[in-house]
């Protein structure tokens, strides 16, 4: 398996990925913060290749000097096999080179089922975004 920055050829990769590995309502909340956030800084979405494949994908962003995992897909058929923990940790390693002061998740409701995930990572409770709070990517402008 190999983790890489987004590149532009992905896009239509990655779109896939997402409508397979996220349910209806997360994949049509993701897909605006998704092309938003490539606008804006690319280098915050990283993906899993495997055998030319991409695999898994993690969307991220930063905001008044702290950094979020948005949202994190990983193929259906290839979960459990340690993608999601090798694109946090390549992830973590971007936001630190940024010297931001946190790094925290997204806690929307679409979030809710992977905080067990993060939480075996050693992102706690106090790593949680607060739900009430939009990040710029997903608020409608």
């Amino acid at each position: 398996m190999h983790v890489r920055s987004f590149q532009l050829s992905d896009c239509n990769l990655v779109t896939e990925l997402l409508q397979v590995a996220l349910s209806e309502d997360c994949f049509e909340n993701t897909i605006q913060p998704f092309s938003r956030q490539l606008s804006w800084d690319s280098d915050l979405i990283m993906v899993a290749e495997e055998d030319g494949e991409i695999v898994g994908a993690l969307i991220g962003t930063i905001e008044n000097n702290r950094a979020y995992y948005y949202r994190i897909a990983i193929h259906p058929d290839y979960r459990r096999q340690g993608i999601g923990k090798t694109l946090v940790s390549a992830m973590e390693q971007r936001f630190q080179q940024r010297k931001v002061s946190h790094i925290m998740i997204a806690g929307d409701e679409q979030n809710q089922a992977v905080m067990p995930f993060f939480e075996a990572m050693g992102y706690g409770a106090n790593k949680i975004m607060e739900a009430f709070q939009k990040l710029s990517i997903v608020a409608q402008h």
